[in-house]
């Protein structure tokens, strides 16, 4: 009996005693209403051996019977078999009487039952036995409880954390601070974000050990959208949280981004991800990001004034219906499509029909056809521009050439073309290609120009999918990004290879 109150609970138990009876065994509220049963799934309906009557009628009849008399046990035969009705011990359930609704039988204080049905005549010592194992049952009903609102507790935080971290990377700051004051630790600022990769289902193992490597200081976040990562959002000066849980756990990949503004969390996870796609070829399973800086940091005023001007449609949209998406939330939706594509469904939790709707809408707002890598890294860079401070843009240094069309850092660009003309970002467009060189560029050309399509990229490249992969693969490690798996780096990619193209066009007119 102990050992099964161990291993088993309340459900092994009751098949211990079905067996022991030769019968049926179950757990009844005070009402009659079945609430576990020996013969019962996990999840499946409460049912009795054929060969046993009608046992959730001997139950009501036997618990209207035991309640009308006030006895503590119940003994009642009926045709063949016996029903057999004891209380379980334990306390009585909460009631708040300011509440006036009319409380559960539990709550008025009604204990539930264990309930037996067994054949006739009842086997020598079956009474005792089941007198014995009340106690045991009790103990496990209530653990079982506890263990219930211990995973409800553990589900409420987990998702609180993860709204928390929705709010930071949609640019919602107050909203996330204040929500996270209250679940601990409190945010830092400024921060460097860590992404985790788990092995296997290890990830609150894992979770556990970052807690206690750096000493319960980071915020921790198991990742909505892809199912073995977690998100850290640490302050930055503290330990080396992604080089001690490299070194603890077996087979665990850690990613950390430069030193971020909590503001930027968003641009932190990117870095952060990419750093990830390096760290798992490497021998030390952990990489710190440390490629060139966000393009949004050098366009400067005038990029500043093309990204209003292109979101300024979507900005100020207003619904027709209370129920559609407004601006905010089609904001928040372009940007979590655009870095993790299908998964966004995950991050948003919504129907990927919504997804598909949202983004029909957004392309239309905007003019854009949201298919065209083109026209998804134009978007990704305004948003990118919109998220970031004003005062840490790159101003110009002075009046601009003659070649970038007359334009002063303060004048708007018309087009993204004169944004990727400028100097400064002409000089990050040189940064992010430096790396690649060779048949390692034209695999990068040709996979950009096939909309990021493995398919087509391999078809036009004359090899195996396999074969585009191993070789997209291999640019991950020189480029230090990630390229095959959403956040991809293929946006700043096009970016820079369409600023070298602007600069070749110019030079050649």
């Amino acid at each position: 009996m102990q050992r099964l109150a161990r291993n088993g609970g309340t459900a092994g138990l009751l098949r211990w005693l079905a067996g022991r009876a030769d019968g049926w065994a179950g757990i009844a509220s005070s009402d009659g209403t079945l609430l576990s049963a020996s013969g019962a799934a996990p999840s499946g309906p409460l049912t009795a051996p054929a060969d046993v009557p009608d046992v959730p009628r001997l139950i009501a009849e036997g618990v209207r019977a035991l309640t009308e008399r006030g006895a503590l046990a119940y003994s009642h035969d009926t045709g063949a078999h016996t029903v057999l009705l004891f209380p379980l011990p334990g306390p009585p359930g909460p009631h708040d009487p300011r509440d006036p609704r009319e409380p559960h039988a539990e709550d008025r204080g009604a204990a539930p039952l264990l309930a037996v049905v067994t054949p006739r005549p009842v086997a020598a010592g079956l009474a005792t036995l089941l007198a014995d194992v009340l106690m045991p049952l009790s103990l496990c009903r209530e653990a079982e409880a506890v263990e219930r609102k211990r995973r409800r507790v553990d589900l409420a935080e987990s998702r609180g954390r993860e709204a928390v971290l929705h709010l930071l990377m949609t640019g919602q700051l107050s909203i996330a601070q204040q929500v996270a004051g209250a679940l601990r630790p409190r945010l830092p600022d400024p921060v460097r974000v860590c992404v985790v990769e788990c092995p296997g289902d290890s990830r609150d193992e894992v979770a556990r050990v970052c807690a206690e490597a750096d000493g319960g200081r980071s915020w921790i976040v198991r990742c909505p959208v892809y199912a073995r990562h977690l998100i850290l959002v640490s302050p930055d000066g503290g330990t080396a949280t992604d080089e001690a849980v490299a070194a603890l756990v077996d087979r665990c990949v850690v990613g950390v981004s430069e030193r971020v503004p909590l503001a930027d969390t968003a641009t932190g996870y990117r870095q952060a991800f990419h750093a990830l796609a390096v760290a798992r070829e490497v021998p030390g399973r952990h990489v710190r990001f440390g490629a060139a800086p966000e393009p949004a940091l050098v366009v400067g005023a005038a990029g500043r004034q093309w990204a209003e001007a292109l979101l300024t449609p979507l900005l100020t949209h207003v619904p027709r219906r209370a129920q559609d998406p407004g601006s905010q939330e089609l904001t928040a939706t372009a940007a979590s499509w655009l870095a993790f594509s299908s998964h966004a469904t995950d991050h948003l939790k919504v129907h990927r029909n919504t997804l598909a709707a949202r983004l029909r809408l957004i392309g239309e707002l905007l003019g854009l056809d949201l298919h065209r890598l083109a026209d998804q890294a134009a978007l990704d860079l305004a948003l990118r521009i919109r998220a970031t401070p004003a005062p840490v843009c790159t101003p110009d240094p002075g009046p601009a050439d003659d070649h970038t069309g007359g334009q002063r850092d303060g004048g708007a660009a018309h087009d993204l073309d004169e944004v990727l003309r400028r100097p400064a970002v002409q000089e990050w467009a040189l940064r992010q290609l430096a790396p690649v060189t060779g048949a390692a560029e034209e695999t990068l050309r040709t996979w950009l120009r096939c909309e990021g399509r493995l398919g087509p990229t391999a078809a036009e490249l004359g090899i195996s999918v396999p074969g585009a992969r191993k070789r997209l693969t291999r640019l991950e490690t020189v480029l230090q990004r990630s390229l095959l798996r959403p956040p991809s780096a293929r946006y700043d990619l096009w970016l820079a290879l369409r600023a070298r193209e602007t600069a070749a066009e110019e030079a050649t007119s």
